[in-house]
């Protein structure tokens, strides 16, 4: 009688994800899309750019004060976006 070892499909595309590499960056990709629920619409209306380098998210935001309100939100903000990817992606956010 053969024995088949069955795993999730989960499991499997976890697997075949972090073998070829393609896991680290699928992850940031998911991050960069949850900064618009996480920060809230109006933080999305003044983002431009995002882009993820050495563990650290870039964000680019048009308006000065909210700029300087969302630097002393750092720390809350990299917790928030790595628990809504469900993993330590990035250490630190910047705003510039």
């Amino acid at each position: 009688m053969f024995r088949r070892k069955v795993q999730p499909l989960d499991d499997l595309l976890n697997q075949f994800l972090r073998q070829e590499g393609l896991e680290s960056p699928l992850l940031q990709k998911r991050l960069i899309a949850a900064w618009d629920t996480v920060a809230g619409p109006t933080v999305a209306r003044y983002t431009q750019e995002k882009f993820i380098k050495n563990q650290t998210l870039f964000v680019k935001i048009i308006n000065p004060a909210l700029r300087a309100n969302l630097s002393m939100m750092q720390s809350d903000l990299t917790k928030k976006l790595n628990a809504t990817v469900g993993s330590m992606v990035i250490s630190e956010v910047r705003f510039y």
